[in-house]
């Protein structure tokens, strides 16, 4: 029984390491996916998608009543401004998930009192513009999505104009 022991001891250190290592990296990885499928018009440019069908699923079961604009996001250039314009009588929301898949904003149309609104996303000691709204976050790397509910899907060309009117971009001048 004892030449048991040695063995057992390190299968179950090797399997608790394996899963320790495989439940840090998975969030990881899922947020690179995600970042790949949502990110159409590239890194720090928000794309506004169609809308999901069973052909066409960027997100994890998406809703058919949403729209998405979404904006993956590279902080290592520098803070981001992440404007957004709810649509009139419509609910929408603005979430912002770190590379970890951590939810480290969230505002909808109700909060933001249906005007427009800005938020600068940055690092810990990055620089930013003096009098705006800062989100920190630990990571460089993540996902800002808004989402439009839909009242009926056929109404989304008559608010794409003013959905399109929501942005994300670098910061490149502190005012």
């Amino acid at each position: 029984m004892r030449n048991w022991l040695g063995p057992l001891a390190f299968g179950l250190i090797l399997s608790a390491a394996t899963a320790w290592a495989a439940i840090g990296a998975i969030p990881y990885g899922l947020m690179k996916i995600a970042s790949d499928r949502l990110g159409q018009s590239g890194v720090n440019t928000m794309s506004h998608g169609n809308l999901a069908n069973p052909d066409r699923q960027p997100v994890v079961r998406p809703s058919p009543d949403l729209a998405y604009s979404s904006c993956p996001y590279d902080l290592s250039a520098g803070p981001l401004a992440i404007d957004v314009t709810p649509v009139p009588d419509r609910y929408s929301s603005l979430s912002v998930f770190d590379a970890a898949t951590d939810v480290i904003f969230v505002r909808n149309d109700v909060e933001a009192a249906d005007k427009p609104f800005r938020i600068i996303l940055a690092r810990e000691g990055q620089a930013v513009p003096a009098g705006v709204e800062v989100v920190r976050t630990n990571h460089d790397r993540g996902i800002a999505l808004i989402r439009l509910l839909l009242k009926d899907p056929k109404e989304i060309g008559g608010l794409d104009a003013v959905r399109r009117q929501s942005s994300c971009a670098t910061v490149t001048k502190l005012k």
